[in-house]
C-alpha cells in the first residue's frame, strides 16, 4: 500500500524482475470496482513489468470506488460529474510523476491499462499529457471530448500507441460509442489498434491474450 506522504492515490504493486528501469503499467479500474480488479491480470503479464494498480479516489456505498460520480437517477437524466473527472485526470498525471520518482521504473516506458471508466480516464490523461505516456490499453471505454483540452488537435501524439477493444454486446457502454474512437485517432495521426469481441461489458480471454501480445511487442 502507498505511503500517503508520497502519493495522492492509494495503490497496490507487483514489483518487476528487473532491478532498475522497468517498464511500468498503471492500471485504472472501472466504476464501482477497486484496485484488486485489474490486478488479477498481473500474474499473467511479463515479469519485467512493474505493475501498479490504482484505487479511484471517490468511495461508493456500500462498496467500490469511482474516478468520478455518475448520477443515474437525476431529474434531468443521467449525467457525469465532469469536474470530478478532470480532477481525477490530473491526479493520475501527478501520480505518474510520483511513481517515477519513487519506484525503479523507466520514465519513457509508461503504459496505462484501463477498463470502462478507467479507460475513459486513461485516454484523457494520454491526450492531455502525451509526454508522460507511451502505451495505452483501452478496454471497454471511449473518448470523452469534455476531458481533453480544447487545443488537443495541436498536441504532439507521435509517441503514443493505443490498443482499444470493446464488447459487441456491451450493455453498459454502447459499442457505437467505441466505434467513434478509430476515426478520431486517425484524424490526429495516432497509432492505434481496435478490436471487438462477442461479449458484454467485460474482458474475454481472447481479448486478454490479444492485448498481452500487443504489449509484448511494444515493451
Amino acid at each position: 500500500m502507498s505511503d500517503t506522504n508520497t502519493f495522492e492515490l492509494e495503490h497496490i504493486v507487483r514489483p518487476s524482475s528487473l532491478k532498475a528501469n522497468a517498464p511500468l503499467i498503471i492500471m485504472l479500474h472501472g466504476f464501482g470496482s477497486d484496485e484488486n480488479d485489474l490486478f488479477s491480470f498481473s500474474s499473467e503479464l511479463d515479469p519485467e513489468y512493474f505493475i501498479i494498480s490504482l484505487k479511484a479516489p471517490h468511495t461508493m456505498f456500500p462498496y467500490g470506488n469511482a474516478w468520478y460520480s455518475i448520477h443515474f437517477d437525476a431529474p434531468q437524466g443521467k449525467w457525469t460529474d465532469t469536474e470530478e473527472a478532470l480532477a481525477s485526470r490530473d491526479k493520475i498525471a501527478r501520480f505518474i510523476d510520483q511513481a517515477i520518482k519513487h519506484y525503479p521504473v523507466d520514465p519513457d516506458k509508461v503504459t496505462l491499462l484501463g477498463f470502462s471508466q478507467g479507460t475513459i480516464l486513461s485516454i484523457a490523461v494520454a491526450l492531455t499529457y502525451p509526454d508522460k505516456i507511451k502505451n495505452i490499453v483501452a478496454l471497454s471505454g471511449y473518448v470523452n471530448i469534455d476531458l481533453i483540452p480544447p487545443e488537443y488537435q495541436s498536441n504532439d501524439y507521435s509517441r503514443l500507441s493505443f490498443y482499444c477493444s470493446h464488447g459487441s454486446a456491451d450493455q453498459v457502454i454502447p459499442v457505437d460509442w467505441a466505434r467513434k474512437t478509430p476515426p478520431f485517432f486517425k484524424s490526429l495521426g495516432i497509432d492505434f489498434s481496435y478490436e471487438e469481441f462477442p461479449v458484454g461489458h467485460g474482458v474475454a480471454p481472447q481479448n486478454f491474450y490479444s492485448f498481452r501480445n500487443w504489449l509484448q511487442e511494444r515493451k
